[in-house]
């Protein structure tokens, strides 16, 4: 998908396609519950920090983590192998950026009522109930904050939520417009627009938005500008 953004290479094999759509439908499938655990992990963190430790320990992060992998993979196959099921022998002009669910289905000349009240199904179990569980683990998070008598512990407990938040509303939100609204030509380049809020914007902004809140990251970026800033003054004055 990146070679077909950053190149004109805008072809791919039949075979490379439903490669991609399979890794595609499982990262988008994963990441949608891995979001809404590290939800809760801030409403434990922020909501009941005394039992945090027992709550959260490895052993349970192991196995949320591991059941968002598996939901995702179990999910992703089952659509795989009913889209494998339908016949291409028509057009071969995808119409999006990369192989999606839809811009492949409208490519089938064979009966895809199946396939697409599948994908409406899965769509559906895999945004809807995290994204309620996320709202409600920041409902009683920002309940909690607002209750915290200093302003700085206020400030400090926003600043540990903000960017999860920021993210998860880009998430959910650009998935529900793209897969369970209508699909009128006319919204098109909406789903286009949208299909980017939550393939290229989120790996690109979590870097910036995680890291850059590390004290280590930070301190290292800091050392580096410094050691760039005098290598620079050293050369200029030498010249």
């Amino acid at each position: 998908m990146m070679v077909g953004l950053l190149t004109d290479e805008n072809t791919i094999s039949f075979s490379g396609c439903f490669v991609q759509f399979f890794f595609f439908s499982y990262f988008i499938g994963t990441e949608c519950y891995l979001l809404s655990v590290m939800s809760y992990d801030r409403y434990l963190a922020i909501c009941k920090p005394l039992h945090y430790a027992t709550s959260m320990n490895a052993q349970i992060c192991i196995q949320l983590a591991a059941s968002s992998w598996i939901t995702g993979l179990i999910a992703s196959l089952f659509v795989l192998i009913l889209m494998l099921q339908l016949t291409f022998c028509g057009p071969n002009e995808i119409d999006h950026y990369f192989c999606d669910t839809l811009p492949l289905i409208q490519l089938s000349c064979s009966d895809s009522n199946l396939v697409e009240l599948m994908s409406f199904i899965l769509a559906f179990a895999f945004t809807l109930p995290p994204f309620l569980l996320t709202l409600t683990s920041y409902i009683y998070i920002i309940s909690t904050i607002l209750r915290i008598p200093s302003t700085v512990g206020r400030k400090k407990a926003f600043s540990t939520c903000s960017s999860h938040l920021i993210v998860v509303s880009m998430f959910y939100g650009a998935i529900m417009v793209v897969y369970m609204l209508p699909k009128p030509k006319v919204l098109n380049n909406v789903n286009y627009i949208c299909s980017l809020f939550y393939t290229v914007l989120p790996p690109v902004a979590n870097p910036l938005i995680y890291s850059l809140r590390n004290k280590e990251v930070k301190d290292g970026i800091k050392n580096v500008s410094r050691k760039l800033i005098s290598s620079r003054v050293y050369k200029t004055w030498l010249g």
